[in-house]
């Protein structure tokens, strides 16, 4: 074990020896005499240059790694976001990003809870219509009734509504089902409105923040006397991450908002054929 130990530390003493003698060279030889060099002393002199330069790069980017593990330790769980993929995109896309990272949040929001909400308003029309006019003719409207309280949904409710009126005349139940319906219809609409500005106004943000980038661009390239491709790079990314974004979440809001017109047509005209069947067992009871 000792030997081992006496072995181990020969060789670190040859490492720092021949260390100390690589950095005695290189200081030698950085010292040229003054005139003329000859082509071996400038060569040396270079070298000594670009170890100097590796040694100052190697220096920079350690300073760098220190500085990233404590702003890890100081961010924490936030770190790995602001510096993943997605959070450095959102970073290089410059101040336009924060609305259009509002627009993307609100529009998810109401998109999903309008496809909550409109599935979970569906119902069987026709097994739900069989029902009602069953208990209609067997037991009456008061039998009618319970049975659109037993289901939810807009369906039930306007034909709940209908016969509420039904004492009245089959005008008064079909005035208590267009108030209904427009109630119900109202309801089902509630949240479209935001989910349509966002699909209008977050392409409106990326095209905004695209006139910045280029504003951007156009400054460096007056500010700077040679023009080069790092200078105008940073703003024309900018306005090309902002675009992208735009897009982005107004394709998706377009098409939750065409899903859920098309959900509402649905219900309106399931709706118009429950309350036309309803009214007309209605006469037909009357008329009984």
């Amino acid at each position: 074990m000792a030997q081992k130990n006496r072995s181990t530390s020969s060789v670190l003493v040859l490492l720092i020896l021949a260390a100390i003698l690589c950095f005695a060279m290189a200081t030698a030889n950085s010292q040229g005499t003054a005139g003329t060099a000859s082509p071996a002393t400038t060569e040396t002199a270079v070298g000594a240059k670009d170890s100097l330069a590796m040694s100052r790069s190697d220096s920079m980017a350690f300073a760098r790694k220190v500085d990233d593990l404590r702003e890890h330790a100081r961010l924490g769980w936030i770190y790995k976001i602001r510096y993943s993929g997605l959070g450095d995109w959102y970073v290089r896309g410059g101040v336009f990003m924060h609305p259009l990272l509002a627009c993307s949040i609100a529009g998810a929001v109401f998109i999903f809870e309008r496809i909550y909400t409109l599935n979970r308003a569906r119902v069987d029309t026709r097994k739900l219509m069989n029902h009602v006019l069953q208990a209609l003719q067997t037991e009456g409207v008061e039998a009618g009734l319970k049975a659109c309280e037993e289901t939810r949904g807009p369906i039930a409710a306007v034909l709940h509504a209908g016969l509420m009126r039904a004492s009245y005349g089959p005008d008064a139940v079909r005035e208590a089902i267009e108030t209904a319906g427009a109630i119900e219809v109202s309801f089902l609409e509630r949240g479209l409105v935001v989910i349509a500005t966002v699909s209008t106004i977050a392409p409106m943000f990326g095209f905004l923040g695209t006139v910045s980038g280029m504003m951007n661009a156009f400054a460096a390239i007056a500010a700077s006397e040679q023009v080069s491709a790092k200078i105008v790079a940073s703003g024309i990314e900018e306005a090309l991450i902002t675009t992208i974004a735009g897009l982005c979440i107004a394709i998706p809001a377009t098409m939750g908002h065409s899903y859920c017109i098309g959900m509402i047509d649905r219900f309106v005209l399931e709706m118009e054929e429950a309350s036309a069947n309803l009214v007309n067992e209605l006469v037909q009871i009357s008329k009984k």
